[in-house]
């Protein structure tokens, strides 16, 4: 009895994340799916129109743009993001002290809702008593546009983006290095290996699928960038900063072409699809 009990409450715990999941994540993918394929207004009742909303989309003049601008920023992202929690979590692992400390200051951007962190990174990116052209007005470098140049508006929203999400993977990271065996680095240093050598030959290897799955995780999240353009930016200037995301945003909710936003939608979730099938495979062949 107490066996069937303790059961039925773990499967009460799964029906409320079945449920949670149904109603947020599975429905609004069927529900974006259908809508691909029809023209409505969300009210009256909707026209069913074939591939007509795919063909508009890709007739839009921001469509190539969104794309150029979305792998853009997934790119950035990945050489700042990707690469910067995991030297942090290294730095961290090598510390003796204050290391709690630390891995709460690192963490802390995260538990900050993102709108407030944007609007702080507005304020730091503002061109008149913004904090960075403070800082380079201090070491007598001229200011920037940051947010109003089309040639540092894309790298502004990746600082926001790595700002923001970067304790998360630094703590994953820094979990990752704690399960590695000490002897492992003490063997390599007995061979006389040196730090890089350390961290070629034992920290990567040993942190490999790990490394592969945060690769999957924010290649699928900055694909997806909405907030940093829609807050800071409004796609401009010049378009420099539309992504695929805003682009359906825009599409739905300013042009009220909810068919058109539902293919860049269906578009989107393909492309990452067939990049998870991908890293899937390697991730198995690596594990065999």
């Amino acid at each position: 009895m107490q066996i069937l009990r303790r059961n039925l409450t773990a499967y009460g715990f799964l029906c409320a994340a079945l449920a949670c999941f149904t109603v947020f994540a599975w429905y609004p993918m069927v529900r974006e799916f259908i809508l691909s394929f029809q023209k409505t207004d969300l009210i009256n009742e909707p026209i069913w129109v074939g591939l007509d909303n795919f063909v508009t989309a890709f007739q839009d003049p921001a469509f190539g743009e969104a794309w150029l601008n979305t792998l853009e920023f997934t790119f950035l992202a990945l050489v700042c993001g990707y690469a910067v929690p995991f030297v942090v979590a290294l730095v961290l692992n090598e510390l003796r002290h204050a290391r709690a400390y630390l891995r709460f200051v690192v963490y802390l951007p995260v538990m900050l809702p993102p709108i407030v962190a944007v609007l702080l990174f507005r304020w730091f990116y503002d061109p008149g008593p913004g904090l960075f052209n403070q800082v380079l007005d201090a070491f007598g470098l001229p200011p920037l546009a940051w947010l109003d140049s089309s040639s540092t508006a894309l790298i502004s929203l990746v600082i926001v983006s790595t700002w923001m999400n970067m304790g998360s993977a630094t703590l994953i990271y820094l979990a990752a290095l704690q399960n590695i065996p000490p002897e492992l680095y003490e063997a390599a240093e007995l061979d006389g290996a040196g730090i890089w050598k350390r961290i070629r030959h034992v920290t990567i290897p040993q942190t490999r699928l790990i490394l592969l799955l945060m690769l999957m995780l924010q290649i699928v999240a900055t694909m997806q960038v909405f907030i940093e353009p829609y807050m800071l930016t409004g796609g401009g200037p010049e378009n420099a900063t539309v992504t695929v995301a805003y682009l359906m945003f825009q599409n739905a909710f300013t042009l009220q072409d909810y068919g058109s936003a539902g293919a860049l939608g269906m578009m989107l979730m393909i492309v990452l699809l067939v990049f998870a099938a991908f890293q899937l495979r390697l991730t198995r062949e690596d594990k065999a």
